[in-house]
């Protein structure tokens, strides 16, 4: 396995030797690096900086999807990057082979993509697995983070239905990502704007108009079960009172449910 030393100076070979270089006419950003962990403490400190990261834990770094983990790193800025190959890192993460995992906050989760179980293997897939995975404090709903929506341990969603273009929107956003805080593991809260392309469906599954916009529409993925709240003003408060009625609804209809079962083998 290559040293640390020695694998910094082969990601700097791979995507420009400095983030900027001077040239005669000024300085200019080179192509952009991912981070190099070099232990377990600074692994952990950067999975934790941000609410989506990527990490690719890489035990031969000679292999193909190395070159094409760096190719994805240019093509996704909005998201942290991290290359890791140190032997008490990829044990500590249980990394018995080249991976690419995904952490993300919301709901604690890691997804990984161990390399050699897909074939053909290249940027634009692993640009894919990124963007169906990267779930955040409040995730835009789009065909594309649907996967990772439905994939999450996490089954109840709390949807804002509204048009992205008010200019009430930022205002009503930064409520509703702080709400989001409070539901960690609960909840996962999603975005949905009307005027994208297809989204009017979502609308029709909650029985909504136009006219009814915005609102909350809270939903449980297991049993479909769901309720709906116009808005015709928000605040953290009033989002919090929404969904702990609707987990409380969740929880007793769950303790009904069981009742009944213990009932029935009693008989």
């Amino acid at each position: 396995m290559r040293s640390s030393i020695l694998w910094g100076f082969y990601v700097m070979f791979f995507v420009g030797y400095a983030e900027e270089v001077s040239t005669s006419e000024g300085t200019v950003k080179g192509p952009r690096k991912p981070v190099l962990l070099e232990d377990v403490a600074a692994t952990e400190a950067f999975i934790n900086a941000a609410e989506v990261v990527v990490v690719g834990f890489f035990k031969d770094s000679e292999r193909p999807e190395v070159s094409e983990f760096l190719i994805m790193v240019q093509n996704i800025p909005e998201v942290p990057f991290a290359i890791a190959n140190g032997s008490q890192v990829l044990s500590h993460y249980n990394v018995t082979r080249n991976t690419i995992s995904l952490f993300r906050m919301v709901d604690n989760k890691r997804q990984d993509v161990e390399i050699e179980d897909i074939k053909g293997l290249d940027a634009n897939k692993l640009s894919r697995f990124v963007r169906a995975n990267e779930l955040r404090w409040v995730t835009e709903y789009n065909p594309m983070t649907a996967v990772g929506l439905f994939d999450s341990v996490v089954e109840t969603h709390l949807l804002l239905l509204t048009n992205k273009s008010s200019p009430m929107h930022t205002e009503m956003m930064n409520k509703y990502r702080e709400a989001a805080k409070l539901f960690q593991g609960k909840l996962l809260f999603i975005l949905v704007d009307i005027l994208a392309k297809g989204n009017d469906r979502v609308m029709s599954y909650f029985h909504l108009k136009k006219s009814q916009l915005p609102a909350l529409a809270a939903y449980h993925t297991p049993d479909e079960e769901q309720e709906v709240l116009s808005l015709d003003d928000i605040s953290v408060e009033i989002i919090k009172e929404f969904c702990d009625g609707f987990l409380q609804k969740l929880q007793a209809k769950e303790k009904l449910k069981t009742e009944d079962k213990v009932l029935k083998e009693e008989l």
